[in-house]
């Protein structure tokens, strides 16, 4: 996909659906054609369900902070009357078992990333579940989000390393805001003040993983950053629009991420990694060397 800023994407989607303009864009980018670009994002989204079905609670990952956190939301769920309602729950439920199978080395979408992998699934599959969609209008949605995190990338960056978690959970709840956004309706306006109102609600996010392990606080972050994929998508569809362009608030990450201090961006060395705790974990990880 060819598309570098979201405003380029708010003015094609004034006169064609967003789908249209991003798959065309994809096509001319890869050299290829509307059903051979569809055949590969459709293999992207039939991974992402064989992830969610190829979830095993028993699982845990080799540093043992990790694993059937998932599971025990969903018993929650089953059981109690939950704070934030049902389908919230199912949607962190979600998250965390997406996060979990990247831990325990199952197969997963890196969406943008592998450490971020849960924030898509868990906006999208509940919501096809919950509102009967096909596979075929959610691998239109896909693509809306994939030219958000494109025009992330682009701009500022999608990796922790350089520019903390921000650009990590940020950008995949963006995406998901986006996604979510296109699904119900939303303009392409609508669309792309989603995706920036969830940036802004991320912004500054540090990327601390104990010991190096895309873990902790990692797995975690992933259901909020859904659930903020979902507040922004709703606000957007209401009208609410972020007071800062779109593409001047991907602008702001990537210079919160250059004056990011070094500690916090994915060395381990700030953050909850530098806790006494993280210290322990780090140090049983490395053999006590």
């Amino acid at each position: 996909m060819a598309i570098e800023s979201l405003s380029a994407l708010m003015k094609a989607g004034e006169t064609r659906d967003l789908f249209d303009v991003v798959i065309d864009s994809d096509c001319i980018d890869r050299g290829t054609n509307r059903e051979e670009s569809f055949t590969r994002m459709g293999a992207l989204y039939a991974a992402i369900r064989r992830a969610k079905e190829g979830y095993d609670p028993a699982l845990r990952s080799r540093s043992g902070m990790v694993g059937g956190e998932g599971a025990k939301m969903r018993e929650y769920l089953k059981n109690s009357k939950t704070i934030s309602g049902d389908y919230a729950a199912k949607v962190i439920a979600q998250a965390l078992e997406m996060g979990e199978s990247n831990a325990c080395m199952k197969c997963i979408v890196a969406a943008p990333t592998a450490g971020s992998c849960g924030v898509l699934p868990a906006a999208l599959l509940p919501y096809q579940e919950r509102e009967n969609l096909s596979d075929e209008q959610m691998i239109r949605a896909l693509y809306i989000a994939g030219a958000i995190g494109q025009v992330v990338a682009k701009k500022a960056s999608i990796a922790g390393a350089a520019g903390g978690c921000q650009a990590e959970i940020g950008t995949a709840s963006a995406m998901a805001a986006g996604a979510l956004c296109y699904l119900a309706g939303g303009s392409a306006d609508a669309v792309c003040h989603a995706s920036a109102i969830a940036i802004k609600s991320l912004l500054g996010l540090v990327c601390d993983p104990i010991a190096g392990l895309v873990e902790v606080p990692c797995v975690k972050r992933n259901a909020a950053g859904a659930l903020i994929a979902m507040s922004s998508a709703d606000m957007a569809l209401a009208g609410i629009r972020s007071a800062v362009p779109p593409d001047e608030v991907i602008d702001a990450m990537r210079e919160v991420g250059d004056k990011m201090d070094v500690s916090l961006r994915e060395t381990g060395m700030g953050g909850v990694a530098a806790t006494p705790f993280g210290q322990m974990i780090s140090e049983k990880m490395s053999g006590g060397q």
